[in-house]
């Protein structure tokens, strides 16, 4: 029987010493594309979030690696694409054809796994949705937080001898909110509770109205379409004070001038042909890092920007990167700052596969100016989605499309889609006009074709097969596989804590203390009691296996 150690699965890089190695606090908004004011949305009332982009640095061309949460989230913790790791369908565990968890090869880490095994301590509030775990802290694998609850974040109370990786999200602006009461379905009780714990704020006076905001042309310009986007940059006021909140917390705690901070969205807008799609609307997103002065770049100075191509897969090795830790080489992003920054992306990738019930696979591809788009299903972009069917916009949409009141644009998303689409986001930014056919821009139609054909290359796609397929590889008849808990070996007065299953990430503690990751042997003590527990990405957590030192 093969035995795996977690030393072994994760290489020993050298670091940095822990008193030169800055605290990472990520801060993510939900369904949000940059209608910030400091990204030019005058619309927007976000002065906490605009304090924090004249502080740091506006990244002005992000793109997540898909329009919808979990599989995006699965790409930003592991640093890979997730239809390489099966990880690209929606909730797995609950919407698909087969119930399952994306389980990522076994030498695949998460980030802050990663940044634990090399001294950081780190934490999670409110949700974690990686698509290997549950939405909501506390669903693990255990390996990747010291801390994981739903509670505010005390910066006191951190420790003060280990640097820190944190991760807070906001719910506020999530597509829930944009919810009619009067459009709720019947599990109301449910839905309303969650509504409650964000803040969403019905009968509170809105600061931003209807006749405000733009309306863009795939929409029809009504009272109701109006007032679900006023409502959404009325979500995002609470979201903004929620962040100010944090960072008044912070530097407090007298700890910001060692913190690089950075706030974004996992995915764009939450409205309809935003959320969910591969058009900017989905997944291009907004990003301020503030930098203080002993961790800045070089040429950086606050209140910049930067107008480099960044995806969100390259925040794990950026990360880690900054914290003196080696980047695995199965990693697909890579490092925008740091002492290995590399020359700028060309190209991000994007791909979209099965939502709720409809499998609808699509693969992007963009640069600076132009979008590629290849669709395998050739089916429209709107569909009846139960979830989705509860905005108001997205009724209003059903009503006009049935009454024959919908204009050519406005239909588009309606339609079967073309196998390619091609856009230019430049002269076309909501990418209404495929120019896939036009002879003039051929050249640019082949470059991308084979910037994606290159990418599909080096980065394997799991849906080349069903997704039946994938579950049963995943969990073999649905059954969730179980971690195999670790054994005790001990020489002399240490001892070490081995997993037969591949990739087992191993954890340990002692006397009834915390959990700790298990990065090597252990020294032993007289009466001290030592328990260990195992867990593989995607499976379930091993028993606890105990040892009782005499």
């Amino acid at each position: 029987m093969k035995y795996w150690l977690m030393v072994a699965m994760i290489a020993l890089p050298l670091v940095a010493a822990a008193d030169e190695r800055p605290n990472f606090l990520l801060l993510m908004a939900e369904d949000l594309g940059p209608r910030i004011g400091a990204f030019g949305d005058n619309v927007a009332v976000t002065p906490n979030i605009d304090r924090l982009a004249q502080q740091g640095v506006r990244y002005l061309n992000t793109y997540t690696a898909a329009g919808v949460c979990a599989p995006s989230r699965a790409a930003i913790i592991s640093g890979m694409h997730q239809e390489s790791i099966g990880a690209q369908h929606m909730r797995s565990y609950s919407e698909g054809p087969a119930k399952y968890y994306a389980v990522p090869p076994p030498q695949v880490k998460a980030f802050p796994e990663l940044l634990r095994a090399r001294g950081y301590y780190t934490f999670n509030r409110r949700k974690l949705d990686y698509q290997f775990s549950h939405v909501r802290s506390g669903s693990g694998p255990f390996s990747l937080w010291d801390s994981d609850s739903g509670g505010n974040v005390q910066f006191e109370k951190l420790p003060s001898d280990q640097p820190f990786f944190g991760y807070v999200n906001f719910l506020g602006t999530h597509e829930s909110g944009i919810f009619a009461k009067d459009a709720f379905p019947k599990s109301i009780a449910q839905l309303y509770t969650q509504l409650k714990q964000i803040s969403i704020h019905w009968d509170t006076e809105d600061q931003v109205l209807p006749q405000q905001v733009d309306v863009p042309p795939y929409y029809p310009d009504t009272p109701k379409v109006r007032k679900d986007i006023a409502r959404q940059y009325n979500n995002l006021i609470t979201v903004d004070r929620q962040v100010g909140e944090v960072l008044a917390q912070l530097e407090k705690s007298g700890l910001a001038d060692n913190t690089i901070v950075i706030w974004t969205t996992d995915h764009g807008d939450g409205l309809p042909r935003a959320k969910r799609e591969l058009y900017d609307s989905g997944i291009k997103v907004p990003m301020v890092i503030r930098w203080p002065e002993k961790y800045r770049p070089q040429g950086v100075a606050p209140g910049g920007v930067d107008e480099r191509m960044i995806s969100l897969v390259d925040l794990a090795p950026t990360l880690l990167t900054l914290a003196g830790v080696s980047v695995p080489d199965y990693v697909h992003g890579q490092p925008f700052a740091g002492a290995s920054s590399v020359e700028p992306r060309e190209y991000i990738f994007a791909a979209r596969d099965r939502i709720g019930g409809f499998a609808d696979r699509q693969r992007a591809v963009r640069d600076q100016r132009f979008k590629y788009i290849r669709s395998y299903n050739l089916q429209p972009g709107g569909f009846h989605l139960a979830y989705r069917d509860n905005i108001g916009t997205m009724q209003e949409l059903w009503r006009l499309l049935e009454a024959g009141q919908l204009n050519e644009v406005q239909r588009q998303w309606f339609q079967p889609r073309s196998e390619e689409m091609l856009f230019d986001t430049r002269e076309d930014p909501h990418e209404i006009n495929n120019l896939a056919n036009d002879p003039k821009y051929t050249a640019e139609l082949e470059r991308l074709r084979s910037a994606y054909e290159k990418h599909r290359a080096r980065v394997p796609d799991l849906s080349d097969d069903d997704e039946t397929q994938l579950a049963q590889r995943s969990w073999p008849d649905e059954i969730q596989p179980v971690t195999q808990a670790p054994e005790f070996r001990v020489l002399g007065e240490r001892v070490s804590l081995i997993s037969a299953t591949e990739g087992a990430s191993i954890g340990y503690r002692t006397n009834g203390g915390d959990w700790q990751l298990y990065t090597g042997p252990l020294r032993l003590k007289d009466d001290e009691k030592l328990e260990g527990k195992a867990v593989r990405y995607g499976w379930k957590e091993s028993e606890v296996a105990e040892l009782q030192v005499r």
